[in-house]
């Protein structure tokens, strides 16, 4: 029986790693570990991480090693198959960290996947999307827009913004992972574990060269 695929994935905000991510999650089986859902449900439970998660979330920066670390490894443990780290790690420290507690438990990465994608379409992506209030439709006002300015095509509700994805906010995101995250794809080609995958197209041509780039270990 083959190993339980782990995977790391890495890319900018807007690269479309989360969407790929559920398509992994439904083709291998595997726990998906986003510590996105996991500090937007402490935010919207309320709880003391999710408010300092949020400061910092909202400014577009990171939220600190040592609180991301711990809820990560707890995920992991709670994963007793294959899974998916989506959002993590997200500088070289917290990958060697990661590192560390894999190898402790005899669960090594699998790949790590890095999904490519220019800077300015990556900021269009994040920037122009637009939810429904009312009924969740998503829009983009660069590539989906609604045919009024703010107003569902469906329903009629308000067209709104996440707070946190605001251009200023975005350009901030970008910047930090080109700092921090970056680094990463060094990190994990010097390990052997590096997978390049080129995210600019449809969701399904992007699966596609995900498929392509993990055939030798599924």
């Amino acid at each position: 029986m083959a190993d339980p695929l782990r995977l790391v994935l890495l890319g900018p905000p807007g690269a479309g790693k989360g969407t790929q991510a559920r398509r992994l999650v439904e083709r291998f089986g595997l726990d998906p570990i986003s510590t996105g859902d996991i500090f937007r449900r402490n935010i919207q439970e309320g709880t003391d991480l999710g408010r300092m998660a949020k400061s910092f979330i909202d400014a577009g920066e990171l939220v600190p090693d040592e609180v991301t670390v711990g809820m990560v490894v707890e995920a992991v443990d709670a994963a007793p198959g294959g899974f998916i780290l989506d959002g993590f790690p997200r500088n070289v420290p917290q990958a060697e960290a990661l590192e560390r507690e894999l190898a402790a438990r005899g669960r090594p990465l699998s790949a790590a996947l890095a999904f490519l994608l220019d800077e300015e379409v990556a900021m269009k992506r994040v920037a122009g999307r637009r939810t429904c209030q009312r009924c969740q439709t998503p829009y983009n006002v660069f590539f989906d827009p609604p045919r009024v300015e703010g107003v569902c095509d469906r329903c009629g509700g308000p067209i709104v913004q996440r707070t946190d994805e605001g251009e200023e906010t975005v350009r901030r995101r970008l910047e930090v992972y080109r700092e921090s995250t970056a680094p990463l794809l060094k990190f994990y080609s010097d390990q052997g574990l590096l997978r390049e995958v080129d995210a600019d197209g449809t969701e399904d041509e992007v699966a596609g060269r995900v498929a392509a780039a993990l055939a030798d270990l599924g």
